[in-house]
């Protein structure tokens, strides 16, 4: 078997979140009465490190991107986090990968705090041996950080490692570990963002995942 370790992003890859980052994104922008933008700027939010976002969509300098995340979180930790669902084949995937002995982990640019919560509400928490995120301060935030701190924290041979995500930072930030990639099409990044980035994999479905990693 080419691929021992599986690194799967969360946002878009195993969970449908976009309603709850967007709808706290929303909380934020009226809050902090910042003009209103459309759903397709809000879907932008869906993936990156959200500080950097918001000072790139709405021109914010560091401090004030700091402070809208702060206001998003208002919202997103009490409401936002459980308007999500988990896609289909999703839980069947981590099935066959767990029974062929692939050891699954998850890096995420979401707080780690967080992701260990979604894991646990939507009962996919016991297929990973790791689950790790950024912090709540604002470190560990870029992809490649996170991939690296999963990498280190479990001892993963990165030749026999393969990143998993919907967006170029998963790609992007698996490059700069030295480890593969693949990229998923049913989140909510393009295949012409995921080519563009340099993703060596492409799943349409949750269920092709398994298929191309285990063939």
């Amino acid at each position: 078997m080419r691929y021992t370790t599986a690194i799967f992003d969360l946002d878009g890859t195993i969970t449908d979140s976009g309603p709850g980052i967007m709808n706290a994104i929303r909380y934020a922008v009226k809050k902090r009465g910042l003009p209103e933008v459309p759903e397709e700027v809000l879907r932008s939010f869906i993936g990156p490190p959200l500080k950097e976002q918001f000072q790139s969509v709405f021109g914010l300098s560091e401090e004030e991107g700091t402070v809208m995340v702060t206001t998003y979180r208002e919202y997103y930790s009490d409401k936002g986090i459980f308007e999500n669902r988990v896609y289909d084949g999703v839980p069947e995937t981590f099935e066959r990968l767990k029974s062929a002995g692939v050891r699954i982990l998850m890096a995420t640019s979401k707080p780690e705090k967080y992701a260990k919560r979604i894991a646990e509400h939507f009962g996919f928490s016991q297929y990973f041996d790791f689950i790790g995120g950024a912090c709540m301060d604002g470190r560990r935030t870029d992809k490649h950080e996170v991939i690296e701190y999963v990498i280190e924290t479990c001892g993963v041979s990165r030749d026999a490692a393969v990143m998993i995500g919907d967006r170029r930072h998963d790609i992007i930030g698996a490059a700069k570990a030295e480890i593969h990639s693949m990229g998923v099409l049913y989140g909510y990044g393009s295949l012409e963002e995921l080519e563009k980035a340099g993703a060596e994999m492409v799943a349409a479905e949750p269920g092709d995942i398994s298929q191309i990693l285990l063939k």
